[in-house]
């Protein structure tokens, strides 16, 4: 992986990160299409490394809520508990069905995955009422264990894990503002909970060995991901009002529909269409 494939990859995390399109599912496409050709292990610990540059982006951006949950000392912190709650369904269904989450992850199905998440865009604009609905009510235990399930469907590669929160927020009965922010939050623990585990097996496989040689583009790739993440959080704070979500939904229709074709046709360094 070179300086160019890696600032690729780093604007690429810190717009889908906080984009309802999918960044682990944008960065497996772009490793096939530009066959960059590394260790799996290797590429698990990069792709870590890239979301730790977003998570900077979120403590940062949210740096009141953090310390105010620091203030609370965390456990007499409302918010703290339901961030806690909130990651719960993910981790359950990562314990319990991780294997089964991995063969869907394998590419061949990344495609249909970019399909599913069109999908739940349209939802979230016909669910919270298109784009003038502003009011919602507070994120309390119902809304933050809705949210946390629906974010456990976006362990699948090519489903959003924002898209699919923000989904769950605004069916639970939240404005998208309400929805958009907590789902940023919720990245936060999401993104520590994978830099622990993939980061762990990476290492076990000996993926530090095997990007020794890659310092820099990584470094370049973190720091890209953090920009770009910053501009994008902002933006979609500022906007999430005045946007419609089916751009996002006919984008990722076409961007499956695409994939799908290339996976058919055999286009590139894609897998083909299917289980495995």
């Amino acid at each position: 992986m070179n300086v160019f494939q890696a600032a690729l990859l780093g604007i690429v995390q810190g717009l889908a990160e906080f984009l309802p399109v999918s960044s682990s599912g944008h960065i497996q496409l772009l490793e096939q299409l530009f066959q960059i050709r590394i260790e799996e292990s290797a590429m698990m610990l990069v792709t870590v490394l890239l979301h730790v540059g977003t998570l900077a982006v979120v403590v940062i951006v949210f740096w009141q809520d953090w310390l105010e949950m620091l203030k609370a000392l965390l456990v007499k912190s409302r918010q703290f508990w339901l961030l806690v709650l909130a990651s719960v369904p993910a981790l359950v269904v990562k314990v319990l069905l991780g294997d089964v989450f991995d063969r869907l992850n394998g590419g061949g199905l990344l495609g249909v995955f970019f399909l599913v998440t069109a999908v739940m865009m349209w939802l979230v604009e016909r669910i919270s009422g298109g784009r003038h609905r502003a009011q919602g009510g507070e994120v309390g235990v119902r809304q933050a264990l809705v949210m946390g399930c629906f974010q456990a469907l976006g362990m699948m590669t090519g489903v959003s894990r924002s898209g699919s929160t923000t989904l769950g927020g605004v069916s639970s009965g939240l404005s998208r503002q309400k929805a958009i922010k907590f789902c940023f939050m919720m990245s936060a623990p999401a993104i520590l909970g994978s830099l622990l585990v993939e980061g762990k097996d990476a290492a076990e496989a000996g993926a530090f060995a095997a990007i020794g040689s890659m310092t820099l583009p990584i470094l370049v790739g973190m720091v890209c991901a953090f920009l770009v993440g910053m501009v994008t959080v902002r933006f979609m704070l500022r906007m999430i009002n005045k946007i419609s979500y089916n751009v996002f939904a006919v984008y990722m229709a076409v961007i499956g529909v695409a994939t799908i074709v290339m996976q058919l046709i055999g286009v590139g360094g894609l897998k083909p269409l299917g289980i495995g």
